[in-house]
């Protein structure tokens, strides 16, 4: 079921969103991600539906920590809906009262999901290689099914707008879904942005098609980098990954960070490139320094930076940013390009002396969605250098998943949405 064609008159729905916006001193530092549901909170108001919403924040890990509490939010979430209150469940497990109070044009707020460790479904107090863990597991998983079957007795309709979760089979993104017909369950506006946005850069494919990876671990990657080898016609891979693949040809990386027992899996990424025909493109120099302080983000006083080729810096010096070659080679490889994907920085870009390389990525997907290209970007850290460098309103779409848009480009998947569909 789409949710614009769903009739809302009179029903409950409850919504699975993702409310884990940041905190400090009482206050959210970063709203987004409650920006990013009222489309579809608003839509199922506006056409006569009441509200349940449900959302995890943090990690309690089945405890009830009052800092990460979702009775924080109540006044920014009715701000953000233009309503006069929210209303709030202070147990998520227990809201049968609340919710049946709940009329038409009324929103209520679930406590926090993770305050029970039915949520996520995993054995708490045990670990993996006790020989109880399995019968821990197993009973957890029913326990979990049970929570899931309450939490879908509050409501005649269940819709799924957290994509930052879809990736996790929990009981509020997934389980839930077993308990109401194919016709009373849906994705939200979010959602459906979502799964579009990847369909266009992996399913819909305009070329050329340049896949940008960054980030510091091969090893974190290789999945994807896998996949997008079979899909796209040039890759940039970037960031600390570069050493492991300069120290895979025998050259010299200085203090820079590397993945030693990564270097066949490297040179194995080059082997598949060329035989599929991707051209693989890689920074040829590197701006290094001796003293980054990575507590604080800020170079140490006196320290030396420099450019250097990727494969040969200095014992003492550290490779923390694409150099200006590198940065030329990254902007004409994305120039031309009609669909672009982009996950994971080219350099410690939370240092502004390390920024360059980011930031000439960045301008150039810019240029390339002048010209009309896709551009999708996605991952905490790339969102952002989007943000940082001004570019948010310059590409065509900035993804909210960071796990869930990795899984979703390496071709697994998302259990959230497979619920949903029925898949």
């Amino acid at each position: 079921m789409e949710i614009k064609n769903y009739d809302f008159t009179g029903k409950k729905a409850i919504v699975r969103v993702d409310f884990n916006v940041p905190i400090q001193d009482g206050k959210i530092t970063d709203d987004t991600r409650i920006r990013g549901a009222v489309p579809t909170l608003k839509l199922i108001l506006e056409k006569g539906g009441a509200l349940i919403i449900m959302s995890h924040m943090g990690k309690p890990k089945g405890k009830k920590k009052p800092e990460l509490s979702l009775g924080q939010i109540t006044g920014a979430v009715a701000a953000a809906l233009g309503v006069k209150e929210v209303k709030f469940a202070a147990d998520c497990a227990n809201a049968d009262a609340e919710v049946a109070a709940l009329k038409p044009g009324e929103v209520l707020l679930l406590e926090n999901l993770r305050y029970y460790p039915e949520e996520e479904g995993k054995p708490v107090g045990i670990e993996k290689e006790d020989p109880a863990y399995d019968a821990a597991k197993k009973e957890m998983k029913a326990k979990q099914k049970e929570f899931a079957k309450k939490l879908a007795s509050y409501a005649d309709c269940y819709v799924m707008d957290a994509f930052g979760t879809a990736h996790r089979k929990h009981a509020s993104t997934a389980v839930i879904a077993d308990y109401f017909d194919a016709n009373d369950k849906m994705l939200g506006l979010l959602m459906e942005k979502e799964v579009a946005a990847v369909d266009a850069v992996l399913g819909d494919i305009k070329r050329p098609f340049v896949a940008i990876m960054g980030g510091s671990k091969v090893s974190s990657k290789i999945g994807i980098i896998e996949n997008l080898l079979g899909k796209a016609d040039k890759l940039i891979l970037c960031g600390g990954m570069t050493y492991t693949f300069a120290k895979a040809h025998g050259g010299e990386i200085g203090n820079s960070i590397v993945e030693m027992d990564k270097l066949d899996v490297a040179l194995n990424v080059e082997k598949l490139a060329k035989e599929k025909g991707v051209e693989l493109v890689m920074a040829p120099d590197a701006t290094c320094c001796d003293g980054l302080d990575f507590g604080t983000m800020t170079v140490k006083a006196g320290s030396k930076i420099a450019n250097y080729p990727s494969n040969a810096i200095p014992a003492g010096m550290e490779g923390l940013d694409a150099g200006p070659e590198a940065q030329k080679a990254f902007a004409a490889a994305i120039k031309g390009a009609k669909t672009i994907l982009w996950n994971g920085p080219a350099g410690v870009f939370e240092c502004d002396e390390f920024t360059a390389g980011s930031k000439a990525i960045g301008e150039a997907i810019a240029e390339a969605t002048k010209a009309g290209a896709f551009s999708l970007i996605g991952g905490g850290d790339s969102v952002a250098c989007c943000t940082k460098f001004g570019l948010t309103d310059k590409v065509s779409y900035i993804s909210t998943g960071g796990g869930a848009l990795l899984e979703a480009i390496e071709g697994k998947v998302l259990p959230g949405v497979a619920a949903i569909k029925g898949e």
